[in-house]
C-alpha cells in the first residue's frame, strides 16, 4: 500500500511543470557561497505596498515581505509606523539584487532610495542580510519574476 502511494506521488511530481519548485509564498536568494529561503507575504497592490510591515512588533527570522511592482521603476521606502528594523533588498526585473539597505530604523520617515529600474523589494529582519552574506549581485528566485528573463528561473538550480 505504501509503495503504491509513493509510486503515485512520484508520478504526480514528475508530471508537474518545471517551475513547480517555486511557490508564491517563498522567495529564494543565492550568491557566491550561499543561499537563503524566506516564507514571504506578497504586497502587489497599491494598498498592500503602502501598508507593508507597519504595526508589527516582530517577524520570524525565516519570514519577509516581497513587494512586487507591475513594471521597473525608481523606488523609495520609509519606515513610518514600522516597529521592527528591516533590511531592504532592492531587485531588478531579472532577479539581480541591485542594492541592500541594512537595518532601516523603525519609525524613521527619511526616504530610503532603492534606485531606478527596481521591480521587487524583499524586506527581511534587520541585520539578517549581513549575517547571511546577501549583497549586491545576489539572485532572487520567485514566480513573480518573468521566467524568460530570470537569472535564476523557477526549476533551475
Amino acid at each position: 500500500m505504501i509503495r503504491r502511494l509513493l509510486l503515485g506521488l512520484a508520478g504526480t511530481l514528475a508530471a508537474l511543470p518545471a517551475f513547480a519548485g517555486c511557490a508564491p509564498d517563498v522567495a529564494e536568494l543565492r550568491w557566491d557561497g550561499g543561499k537563503a529561503r524566506f516564507r514571504v507575504e506578497i504586497a502587489d497592490t497599491t494598498e498592500e505596498r503602502a501598508k507593508g510591515l507597519m504595526f508589527r512588533d516582530s517577524m520570524s527570522s525565516g519570514a519577509g515581505m516581497l513587494f512586487v511592482f507591475e513594471t521597473p521603476r525608481e523606488v523609495g521606502f520609509w519606515m513610518k509606523n514600522t516597529l521592527i528594523p528591516l533590511d531592504m533588498i532592492f531587485v531588478e526585473p531579472d532577479g539581480r539584487v541591485a542594492r541592500v539597505h541594512e537595518n532601516a530604523v523603525p519609525q524613521d520617515e527619511t526616504p530610503i532610495p532603492g534606485g531606478s529600474g527596481i521591480q521587487y523589494v524583499l524586506e527581511i529582519n534587520g541585520g539578517l542580510a549581513r549575517r547571511l552574506g546577501i549583497a549586491e549581485g545576489a539572485e532572487l528566485r520567485h514566480p513573480a519574476i518573468g521566467q524568460a528573463a530570470a537569472l535564476w528561473p523557477c526549476g533551475g538550480e
